[in-house]
């Protein structure tokens, strides 16, 4: 950390020059990674959280996460946000307060997540997608109250039936697990990045739910509160598949996470929320940042054969909703086809998405 704030005018009677006017971004959004987290400054007094003990961020733990973090590092590398958006989600970061973004299907509001935390290495996306059946509890943690009731009738039918088992029930821990948002508030040194996929299509309930989470930055476990005097530390699963010791039965952040909650704009949230997060509004993409997106995910020569089709697309959505995901799956197909088949096939799979069949 240093003393003056970045972006401060230097000082010039000690000979120093001025500072570019962007020099006070932590994420530039230039896709390659940096440690410019470092020169994050201290966080605002109603922001700053004292969560102990710190704990290690958990690993890519399978191979399927290993392989997201591959294609999302593609797209990190591809992903160009105007400076405008550079200047909200830097904001965000400053401010340690959640960023929720909104926007039509397809502009990359989930990109953005996984960019911030390939640049700045902050480890591994923790996603949590959004139904109507969610509850915060979902996010915070999962006990399999059932299984250790199986486990503990199990072990005692084995000692009553013949000699001592080798094998007996864990401890509670064994049977607690993290979930996205709770390993996000894990007391960490650095920022974890945790992408709230589509709020929009929570119940209604959702959004105020969160409000008192986002706000403290800690949560109980009330099975480990309970349990706190004789046993007040206890290791427990996190949503990274590692484990890490809980005290008291209350987790606290240290370093607030870098929250993104997306939406596609289908609901109005609650003013209490919209004045905890700062705003992010993707607009419809232009030519440039669409061949972007069709490069990223399928290369140069499939996006200078389907030129055509990504100017129809961007003509069409003028006036029709229509998601990135449609012109990516016609690319891909029509490639191996030859006009009048191409067309039609794009006609077919590039369908609008406001009007009922």
């Amino acid at each position: 950390m240093t003393d003056r704030f970045p972006g401060q005018e230097g000082d010039p009677a000690a000979g120093e020059p001025a500072p570019a006017a962007d020099e006070w971004l932590i994420y530039r959004g230039a896709g390659e990674p940096h440690d410019g987290i470092r020169a994050l400054p201290e966080p605002p007094p109603w922001r700053d959280f004292d969560g102990r003990p710190l704990v290690a961020p958990g690993p890519e733990t399978d191979s399927a996460s290993t392989r997201r973090l591959g294609a999302y590092r593609h797209l990190a590398e591809m992903h160009r946000p105007s400076a405008e958006e550079l200047e909200i989600i830097n904001a965000a970061l400053y401010l340690r307060r959640p960023l929720l973004v909104t926007g039509s299907p397809g502009t990359g509001k989930s990109t953005l997540a996984h960019s911030v935390a390939y640049e700045l290495g902050l480890g591994r996306v923790l996603r949590w997608p959004i139904v109507s059946r969610t509850t915060l509890g979902d996010g915070l943690y999962h006990y399999d109250a059932i299984a250790r009731l199986q486990d503990t009738q199990i072990a005692a039918s084995s000692r009553a039936d013949g000699p001592p088992s080798a094998t007996s029930p864990g401890g509670i821990g064994s049977y607690l697990r993290l979930g996205p948002l709770g390993t996000a508030l894990l007391p960490t040194a650095r920022p974890r990045v945790l992408l709230i996929d589509e709020l929009d299509k929570s119940d209604i309930d959702l959004p105020n739910d969160l409000l008192n989470v986002l706000e403290e930055g800690e949560f109980s476990l009330p099975e480990l509160e309970r349990i706190a005097e004789r046993e007040p530390e206890v290791e427990v699963l996190t949503d990274d598949g590692a484990k890490v010791t809980v005290r008291d039965g209350r987790v606290r952040c240290h370093a607030f996470p870098f929250v993104v909650l997306t939406s596609n704009g289908e609901r109005d949230f609650p003013a209490p929320l919209l004045r905890r997060c700062i705003h992010l509004e993707i607009g419809k993409p232009d030519h440039e940042r669409l061949a972007t997106v069709v490069r990223a995910h399928l290369g140069d020569e499939l996006t200078r054969v389907g030129e055509d089709l990504i100017a129809r697309f961007l003509e069409r959505s003028r006036t029709e909703q229509l998601a990135t995901d449609q012109l990516l799956n016609a690319i891909y197909l029509t490639h191996h086809a030859e006009p009048p088949t191409r067309d039609r096939l794009a006609d077919m799979l590039i369908q609008r998405l406001d009007r009922p069949r």
